[in-house]
């Protein structure tokens, strides 16, 4: 008995079981109407037999206690010390209320991006919350919705100049006191778009007429603070113009750079709560001035109105987006850091103007404090001014750093005679009276906080002192208790449809499980309290547990290398070109520049390969959706010397496994190109198919997709690469840590040396508890959950499935054709989406990859009871649009086109539509139990997009809405 006990308590089958939704049983009878009578036989029917695997992986199935406690013996291995490194990471303290319920909440991480605006109403005001505080600090018109981090926000910044100056003889300006990893990425993406990069001090070497922008570090990376004012003037004065990257905790102090005439602000709010995590996820920004919103990359958030003439949020100005312009894109950002941006907002609501001013003023003084005692030990510091950081001249820096570390602090290595010190807000007197012995070799005798001595020795320029307010909306002044702190959080929760209230059935976003046992570790001070720049002797834990994950990876796809560098899906894919025309340019095949890619490609492969600086060719597809061979035979022959690559989605972005693409890479192969393969829908090929054995040269890999990192209503993401031994050479490394990549590689595209490191612990526990088993049943349930999903909407005529590959089948989603209802009904996949919140659902991706279609991916783990939810939601919208079609109801008032409907719109005294109430919040009878009320009816968003507004609106202006919607609905 106590054997059987123990067997069960440490069965390593457990978790797959909870994680894979429907119950064996229940799989019997999905198989039963799909049509086949094992997942076996199902596999052999929908996956192309010449390209499943024929081995094993090596991953082993672990129970959840053994995976929880080697993740522990990892964290342990990291040193946790008082890091004053800086150079963009500092220690901060993330309140525990934010801590409770956004960064550990499922609520807040498993939410999908706010595309469907009626049912993100919460996250939207937190992410517009965090542009506003951004708009605040910098002084600027707007701000976006947050960037990957603070490099690539740079080099979006600098591609943001350089497409509004259009200048293309001339050289962009690097500030050399900006961050070292930041001057390493821009440098990667001006290589690749052919841009001449100067870098130097501004006030000596810039000669505005020869650059057509500039990048400021403000305070400098050694801490310096300098007034830009003339200089700014001068740059404008020749039509260039200026992009600052600033820590925005120093702009509580500081004079902000809208001020003194910056055109875009950059940086980094990591420091506002979010922990360093080794490098990430953390949230960067980018403000720019009112005349350059429409060249602002990434997702910008709004204020529309509803239907009602209600303000609302949305996503605005989306028309710049990737996913819309492709190959005319300016940018690839797909994935924002939404997650962490909401809590660096939420940072600033909590401790509202007064609370920052006081961090702030803290870390100043501390600053200070230690300036004044190393000044009177005789000890030399380089910098004049300073917020936060000093840089100090010794005599045998390695002496001092090897202290420093005996008493548990990390100080900046800069070179064998200088050290930098960057003060935060974790540290406290003690630990300035222990720098100071540390530094000097001496103990500090005068162990006292000197307020006087601190005031005369402000480290910060009288004429550079900010005089202008932040943070004055109230929302910033209102919940600084924790009740109602607590409370607002719930409030912006209970908004939004996240995966912890229902299935998201997204086609290409594979919304599956993000297991609590998974995100645990993330928080663990052995994760999350190193920088990332630490003595990789300090770092062992986290080397180990990056090791392991790169060789899980390898094994899984068949690759030969990986590198965990590109902390988004769109950076994957960016980064494998770059590997490839490396690979060319190598063999003397500079003029390889030619991209093939399919009609039915995601946004960002056309968008990445115009920022890898590729002519893109668009390869059309037949009638099926899969690849038009002859065609694609015809434009790699004709361009064969000029062929770099191909870039192709598997399964395709139709949602079937094209029998051809063995042939399809070996026409590339033929012709001098290599292939990348779009991991978007790896899922359906986990432990069933190994890419890297039947083709591709290169795969990104969406660890937020396929490998359980969550969505966080908009990133993070982690989108590593894996390469054929013949690109391994090419893969990023980093100008700060030599180990992080090859010597020959294509440079940096992340701030960080292994990009969003803190949340790898993730998808690392994933791939154990699973093991191949686990993985491969997985793959085969998604893939079973979809065809069940198809072959039940197909019944009776309901809906009409546009693709389907060998045997009928599709693979782990299917996309609906609408077109037909859209004709006899003027019922739009819009109508149909918002329609679904009533009945409890998000909607599926909308018209793509074909307008006028549904896409609808149910992944393995939602349970059977969930898909026949939705199957049954989505045939009583049938019948609602069949009551349409017969003219029971009128076109322009049913349901569907009023959809959603919010409990305002059916609590008023008049009620003049052809359907009751009840049928509009409760077309099934299990919403009685638990109903989802969407915060706000159908938004407009043209109307958005035409009165731009992406900052808090008053509080006046809702109550003034609520009164017009309440007298409109009752009239």
């Amino acid at each position: 008995m106590i054997k059987s006990k123990k067997k069960l308590l440490f069965d390593k089958s457990s978790f797959q079981e909870r994680h894979i939704g429907p119950r064996d049983s229940q799989i019997s009878e999905m198989l039963a109407v799909i049509g086949v009578n094992s997942l076996d036989s199902m596999v052999d029917a929908t996956v192309p037999e010449e390209i499943r695997m024929k081995s094993t992986c090596a991953v082993r199935a672990c129970s959840e206690e053994e995976v929880l406690s080697e993740l522990h013996n990892m964290a342990k291995k990291n040193q946790i010390k008082k890091s004053q490194i800086g150079m963009g990471y500092h220690d901060t303290v993330t309140p525990a209320v934010i801590l409770r319920n956004i960064l550990e909440n499922p609520g807040w991480y498993t939410a999908y991006t706010p595309y469907q605006p009626e049912i993100a109403q919460g996250r939207l005001e937190a992410l517009i919350n965090f542009q506003q505080m951004i708009c605040d600090l910098t002084s600027m018109d707007l701000a976006n919705a947050s960037l990957l981090d603070e490099a690539t926000a740079a080099a979006e910044a600098m591609g943001m100049i350089h497409r509004i100056c259009k200048k293309d003889n001339l050289s962009f300006f690097i500030d050399n006191d900006c961050l070292p990893q930041t001057i390493a990425v821009i440098k990667t993406r001006a290589n690749a778009l052919g841009l001449k990069i100067q870098i130097g001090d501004p006030f000596a070497d810039l000669n505005p007429s020869h650059n057509f922008g500039v990048l400021l570090q403000y305070p400098g990376v050694n801490g310096a603070i300098h007034d830009f004012t003339s200089l700014v003037q001068k740059i404008h004065e020749a039509n260039g113009l200026v992009a600052v990257a600033a820590d925005p905790l120093s702009l509580v102090l500081l004079r902000p750079p809208g001020e003194w005439g910056a055109d875009i602000v950059i940086g980094n709010t990591q420091r506002f709560g979010v922990p360093l995590g080794f490098g990430g996820p953390h949230a960067a920004y980018i403000a720019t001035r009112e005349k350059y919103k429409r060249a602002l990359p990434g997702r910008i958030i709004g204020v529309s109105v509803d239907r009602l003439g209600r303000s609302a949020f949305r996503m605005a100005l989306q028309t710049r987006e990737q996913h819309i312009r492709r190959e005319k894109a300016t940018s690839n950002v797909c994935t924002s850091q939404a997650l962490l941006a909401i809590i660096a907002g939420m940072y600033a609501v909590w401790h509202g103007p007064r609370g920052i001013k006081r961090i702030a003023q803290n870390i100043s003084n501390l600053t200070s404090l230690l300036a004044c005692r190393l000044k009177k030990r005789g000890v030399l510091l380089l910098n004049k001014n300073w917020f936060d950081t000093l840089v100090i001249k010794s005599i045998d820096a390695d002496v001092i750093h090897a202290r420093a570390s005996k008493y548990g602090f990390n100080l900046r290595k800069i070179d064998k005679f200088h050290i930098g010190v960057s003060i935060n807000e974790v540290n406290v007197c003690e630990d300035i009276f222990k720098l100071v012995e540390i530094i000097t070799g001496k103990a500090d005798e005068k162990k006292k906080f000197d307020v006087q001595v601190i005031k005369q020795e402000s480290g910060i320029p009288i004429k550079l002192l900010r005089s202008s307010r932040i943070l004055q909306h109230p929302i910033f002044n209102t919940h600084q208790s924790e009740t109602s702190m607590m409370r607002y959080l719930r409030c912006l929760e209970g908004k939004d449809l996240a995966l912890n209230r229902a299935m998201i059935p997204l086609g290409s976003c594979t919304m599956k499980l993000n297991s609590a046992v998974e995100m645990i570790p993330i928080t663990w001070p052995g994760f999350a309290k190193i920088h990332p720049f630490a003595p990789l002797e300090q770092v062992t834990g986290y080397l180990d547990l990056i090791s392991r994950l790169e060789t899980q990876l390898c094994d899984i796809t068949g690759f030969f290398a990986v590198s965990l560098q590109p902390n988004a899906g769109s950076q994957g894919e960016y980064a494998g070109l770059l590997a490839i025309l490396a690979y060319h340019k190598a063999r003397g095949d500079d003029d390889r520049d030619i991209c093939l890619i399919p009609a039915s490609a995601h946004g960002t492969n056309p968008a990445s390969a115009v920022m890898a600086n590729m002519q893109i060719i668009v390869i059309e597809c037949d009638k099926f959706g899969n690849i038009d061979l002859k065609d694609l035979k015809t434009k790699a022959k004709i361009n064969a010397n000029k062929l770099g690559a191909l870039m192709v989605t598997y399964p395709s972005t139709h949602g079937v496994f094209e029998p051809e693409i063995k042939e399809i890479c070996n026409i590339v192969h033929e012709h001098g190109g290599l292939v990348y393969m779009d991991g978007a829908n790896f899922q359906a090929m986990v432990c069933v198919c190994k890419p890297g054995e039947f083709g591709p040269d290169v795969m990104h890999m969406n660890l937020h997709k396929t490998f359980c990192i969550p969505h966080g209503g908009g990133g993070p993401g982690v989108g590593p690469i894996g390469v054929v031994k013949r690109l391994a050479p090419y893969l990023p490394n980093h100008p700060i840590v030599d180990q992080a990549g090859p010597k020959t590689g294509i440079g940096a595209i992340s701030s960080a040396p292994w990009g969003s490191a803190g949340i790898l612990p993730i998808s690392w526990a994933y791939i154990e508890l699973m093991g191949f088993e686990g993985l491969k049943k997985a793959t085969e349930v998604a893939i079973l959950a979809a065809n069940y999903v198809a072959r039940c909407l197909e019944q009776d005529g309901n809906y009409k499935i546009l693709f389907k590959g060998q045997g009928g089948f599709v693979a782990h989603e299917c996309i609906i054709d609408t077109r037909q209802m859209q004709k006899e009904a003027n019922i739009t996949v819009d109508d149909i989406s918002k329609r679904l919140i009533d009945y409890g659902f998000h909607g599926p991706t909308m018209s793509w990859p074909v307008m006028h279609t549904l896409m609808i991916e149910p992944t393995e783990s939602e349970p059977k009871e969930e898909l026949d939810r939705f199957i049954r939601a989505m045939r009583g919208i049938r019948h609602e649009i069949d009551k349409i079609q017969s003219g029971e109801w009128p076109i322009d008032d049913n349901p569907l086109v009023n959809a959603p409907h919010t409990a305002e719109m059916i609590t008023t005294e008049n009620w003049p539509h052809p359907y009751s109430r009840e049928l509009a919040v409760f077309p099934e009878e299990e919403l009685l139990k638990d109903k989802y009320w969407p915060a706000t009816a159908r938004i407009n968003n043209e109307y958005g997009d035409k009165y731009l507004v992406c900052t808090c609106p008053s509080i006046d202006t809702f109550r003034t809405d609520i009164n017009a919607a309440k007298v409109k609905l009752n009239n």
